[in-house]
This record gives structure tokens, C-alpha cells and sequence, in this order.
């Protein structure tokens, strides 16, 4: 007589329950602060993104103002801040402002590109910073940025100009490559003398 076949017994193992915590006790407090924790890193990082890109597009713009021989002078930065960099929005805000019906109220566009308008502006009046495009060991570095590296830019000398004082220059942050360190340090100390400002013109 042939041995009769057993059959095989699987065993299932039952899914294991998610623990559930009382919502006093401390473990949940724990989850709670974890969860809090992650979320705010997370905005965090969504913020530090957000900066990066905009300091991108600022200095990206000062980057393609760079001439294609030599230096800027002072009269030709303050034309591009003042002509070319406070009024990029102009068209669009025209746009926005054609696009409303009469009696409506301004979009939430609108009001936006008007508030960075004016905060700009009144940044230019009170003293704006820069990167010194008639600087030619700053211009010489500049030139070999890669248009994303943000920290690269701090190897540059930067310099506050003002629409009310024009022929003023303070310099804001000296730079930090060694061939501008070199120049700065072989100049006579008159710059530190007057507090780091220039007059020009």
C-alpha cells in the first residue's frame, strides 16, 4: 500500500497591529514632537531653497551686467540698478493693471510685484549692496562663476551705493579671494582712514 501523501501545512503569520498609544502618555508626546520636528526641517529647507534661488537670479543678473572688456564705472552700475534692475517687473505690473476691470480690486500679482517695487527702491535709497563691477580683481573673478554656486559669491567684493548720495561708495564686504586680499593689502591705508568710503567723480 502506497504511503498516503500528508499535505503541507502553511502557517500565515498574522500581520502585527500598530501599537496605539494613549494620546497623554509620553511615547505619543515623543511621536507628536518627532513629527512636529520633521515638518519644520521640512519648511525649513523649502525656505533655504527658496533663498537660494532668489539670490541665484540677483546675482545672475549682476553676472550678465558684467562688460565684455575692462570695468563698469560708477554712473554705468547706477544706470543698470536704477534703469534695468528696479524696473523689470514694469511690464508685467502694466499688464496686470490692463488686465483689471475697472472697480476691481488689484490682484494678489499685483500687490505683490508693486511691494517688492517699492521695497527695492526704497533699498536703493537707503543704501544698496552690490557686487563692485568697477572693481577689476572682483570683475576678473565674477567672470568664472558657474551662475548656480551661491557660496562662490562670497569670494567677491561687494559695495553699498545709494540713489540720494550716487558718487558714494562704501565697501560693504571686502571679498575673500587672495588676489583681492592681495590688492586691498598693498593699498595705502587712506580707505581705513575714511571708514571704507569712496567718493567717485
Amino acid at each position: 500500500m502506497a504511503p498516503s501523501k500528508t499535505a503541507k501545512t502553511t502557517t500565515t503569520t498574522a500581520p502585527k497591529k500598530e501599537k496605539v498609544f494613549h494620546p497623554s502618555s509620553r511615547k505619543a508626546g515623543q511621536l507628536a514632537r518627532n513629527a512636529l520636528r520633521k515638518g519644520k526641517l521640512g519648511n525649513l529647507a523649502a525656505k533655504r531653497g527658496q533663498k537660494h534661488h532668489s539670490l541665484v537670479d540677483v546675482y545672475g543678473f549682476f553676472y550678465h551686467a558684467l562688460p565684455e572688456e575692462g570695468v563698469l564705472t560708477l554712473p554705468e552700475l547706477h544706470h543698470i540698478v536704477q534703469d534695468v534692475w528696479l524696473t523689470r517687473f514694469d511690464d508685467e505690473l502694466a499688464q496686470e493693471k490692463a488686465a483689471r476691470r475697472k472697480g476691481r480690486p488689484k490682484s494678489t500679482k499685483e500687490m505683490k510685484l508693486e511691494e517688492i517695487k517699492l521695497r527695492e527702491q526704497d533699498e536703493y535709497r537707503t543704501g544698496m549692496e552690490v557686487p563692485d563691477l568697477t572693481h577689476p580683481a572682483t570683475v576678473e573673478i565674477f567672470r568664472r562663476w558657474d551662475q548656480k554656486e551661491v557660496a562662490f559669491i562670497q569670494l567677491l567684493r561687494f559695495i553699498r551705493i545709494t540713489s540720494v548720495e550716487p558718487q558714494v561708495v562704501v565697501v560693504s564686504r571686502p571679498g575673500k579671494h587672495f588676489s583681492i586680499i592681495g590688492v586691498e593689502s598693498e593699498a595705502t591705508g587712506e580707505d581705513d582712514e575714511m571708514g571704507g568710503i569712496e567718493t567717485q567723480g
